[in-house]
């Protein structure tokens, strides 16, 4: 049953891929649409093979306090066992690495060259995130300190953040999203219906994240999990439309679905450490946050077309040192580490969740900024021409458009006119 449980959690976390692909795709232009859905499975299956051959073991494997030195090229041995078979275990990982480098890729959606993504998925699923997972999951040196980190707060979302924001920097805004005097211009998504129903997707695949991560049916506790998982949410969304209504005067959907997704995004280190009045606080105050980051990287003219910074970033931050605030001694307890500062544990903790965050976080965004500095050299330039961007990655990078009735029949009608 561990087995059963863990697989079917394995699968939701997996069709969360189909949740990214509709949020980026509705959050962006129609002219960009098939190629983001097609480079989002592409470049899982770059991620699910260098796991394979390499990442579980990086993460998993006997090694050191850094990184892990063995079970590479794992081979899904075939085990006679009533708890975890390890070959469902890996497959439950497996989805984790490839979720991470899909929110790195929101960095650099509608204006970076494919070849880019193909060489960047090698690299992040390589010398990324497997470090931060094994210094956290793997038994390395933040484990040793009892950092606590449920389902990823940390190593999945942190992560694939810092290395959005890395892209970001290096790809510079698109064309059009900032006028000469610095003013932002909003380039609004072309389906809100698609970025509506990817968060629903990625709602109900969280489940499998959060409450897949006990790996377990002892207790049934992951109907506990997904509790919290669920409140959070609820309470991200309701705090970013009235955050949105209060700033703004409008009740701004977009800013809404976010709010539900930093909910999701803060409450994953901790929903096994809190209690489900804290997992409302945790959630209200990402929906809240979530609002005012997003402004705050605009302003400063990082273009970050789908969020990631925001949602991923500085939730994740978030959801990390919440556990730092609520974890219960019982939870603490339960699932490692030390209760939070309310519930008299100190400040250590605390002290703990903030030193991941900052070397998980640094290690990212060093190591992400670095690779995507040589690949921007090597490529001439990881970004694609003034005429292709305006044009549209559909066309320029793979010869046919994602909505070929629309497009096609412009240029039908245009013929026809001159």
């Amino acid at each position: 049953m561990n087995s059963m449980w863990t697989m079917v959690a394995a699968v939701l976390v997996i069709l969360m891929v189909g949740g990214f692909i509709l949020l980026e795709a509705g959050s962006t232009r129609m002219k960009n649409a098939g190629h983001i859905a097609g480079k989002t499975i592409f470049t899982f299956g770059i991620a699910s093979l260098v796991f394979w051959a390499v990442g579980y073991g990086l993460i998993f494997g006997e090694g050191n306090a850094f990184i892990g030195l063995s079970k590479f090229f794992y081979g899904g041995e075939v085990e006679a066992s009533s708890d975890l078979a390890e070959s469902v275990f890996f497959f439950f990982q497996l989805a984790f690495a490839g979720i991470s480098i899909t929110i790195a890729f929101g960095g650099f959606a509608e204006r970076a060259k494919l070849a880019s993504y193909i060489i960047f998925a090698i690299l992040f699923s390589v010398f990324i995130y497997p470090v931060v997972a094994h210094w956290i999951w793997g038994g390395g040196w933040l484990a040793g300190h009892g950092k606590q980190d449920f389902a990823g707060s940390t190593v999945v979302h942190l992560t694939g953040a810092m290395a959005a924001l890395a892209a970001t920097l290096i790809l510079k805004p698109r064309i059009g999203k900032y006028n000469r005097d610095g003013s932002v211009n909003e380039i609004e998504g072309h389906n809100q219906v698609y970025t509506s129903l990817a968060v629903l997707l990625l709602w109900v695949g969280w489940f499998g994240f959060n409450a897949g991560s006990t790996v377990s049916v002892d207790g049934a506790f992951f109907g506990y999990v997904a509790l919290n998982t669920n409140l959070a949410a609820a309470a991200g969304a309701v705090a970013a439309m009235f955050i949105a209504l209060l700033v703004t005067g409008k009740a701004n959907i977009s800013t809404m679905l976010n709010g539900a997704l930093a909910g999701l995004v803060a409450i994953t280190a901790s929903c096994a450490f809190v209690a489900p009045w804290a997992a409302v606080v945790i959630g209200l105050a990402a929906g809240i946050l979530v609002h005012y980051s997003i402004q705050f990287f605009e302003k400063r003219n990082i273009d970050d077309p789908i969020f990631a910074l925001s949602v991923h970033g500085t939730a994740g931050v978030l959801g990390t040192l919440s556990t730092g605030f609520f974890a219960t001694p019982e939870l603490a307890a339960a699932n490692g580490g030390l209760p939070g500062l309310f519930y008299g544990g100190g400040f250590q903790q605390l002290g703990v969740q903030a030193l991941g965050v900052g070397a998980s976080g640094l290690y990212a965004f060093v190591l992400s900024y670095g690779f995507l500095w040589i690949i921007n050299k090597a490529l001439g330039g990881m970004r694609v021409s003034k005429e292709e961007e305006l044009l549209g990655l559909d066309m320029s990078e793979h010869g046919s458009y994602g909505y070929p009735e629309v497009f096609n029949g412009r240029t039908v009608e245009q013929s026809k006119a001159n």
